[in-house]
């Protein structure tokens, strides 16, 4: 029986460590850089970007310029995202980061949206903004809060959130993410706006609403 129980023990441990294995990553690049590249003629394929060859590789593979110049706001929603990611910096490839500029006219709204691969941390550089990210279910707490010039909130992946200006002029804010590539997923373009539409039986059960009231939706977000 002890050394059943011991064979025993030793079994668990090993399921244990495996499943620590199967679960680990390696959070960083393995290489000093891999500059992504399009269609290369011979290069390794890494992270969704083929790897330029080092000895090709520039300054310019890790510049971009024109963040100082502001979005235009002349749309639906009255903001702007400027997102600097690896498809504008190639040198951001394996790196886990990139930014973004955002532009807020007066009562300017940038809605709520997922980030599936990367959490947010967004600062206020001018005016003042009405924040808040949705948990998970059951839950779905709201956390919300306004922020002003130099206030920094953070967004954790994947949860639902948004920015709202408050103020009577405009306001900007820059936004780092933890991904090379973070994915946004607009909710209300999402669920009106997909292609093919979502079929009406689904959503009017989904919002407990006339067929018509989904309908109004889908018009306004139809291309």
């Amino acid at each position: 029986m002890a050394r059943f129980g011991v064979l025993s023990l030793a079994v668990l441990l090993g399921l244990q460590a495996a499943a620590m294995l199967v679960s680990c990553f390696d959070p960083s690049p393995l290489q000093d850089f891999c500059v992504a590249v399009d269609e290369p003629k011979s290069a390794v394929f890494v992270n969704g970007k083929f790897c330029k060859d080092p000895k090709l590789v520039k300054a310019e593979d890790f510049l971009f310029q024109g963040l100082n110049i502001p979005g235009s706001t002349n749309n639906r929603q009255n903001s702007n995202v400027t997102l600097v990611n690896v498809d504008r910096i190639p040198g951001l490839n394996t790196l886990g980061i990139s930014l973004a500029r955002i532009d807020y006219a007066p009562y300017g709204l940038n809605p709520p949206h997922t980030h599936p691969r990367g959490t947010e941390i967004l600062v206020v550089v001018e005016g003042s903004l009405l924040v808040g990210f949705v948990t998970s279910n059951p839950d779905n707490k709201l956390f919300t809060k306004v922020l002003y010039k130099g206030d920094v909130f953070v967004f954790p992946i994947g949860l639902i959130h948004f920015q709202f200006n408050v103020g009577h002029g405009p306001a900007l804010a820059f936004a780092g993410l933890s991904s090379q590539n973070p994915g946004t997923i607009t909710i209300a373009n999402a669920v009106f706006g997909s292609k093919p539409p979502i079929s009406l039986d689904v959503l009017t059960k989904a919002f407990q609403v006339d067929e018509k009231v989904i309908e109004a939706l889908q018009m306004q977000f139809k291309a």
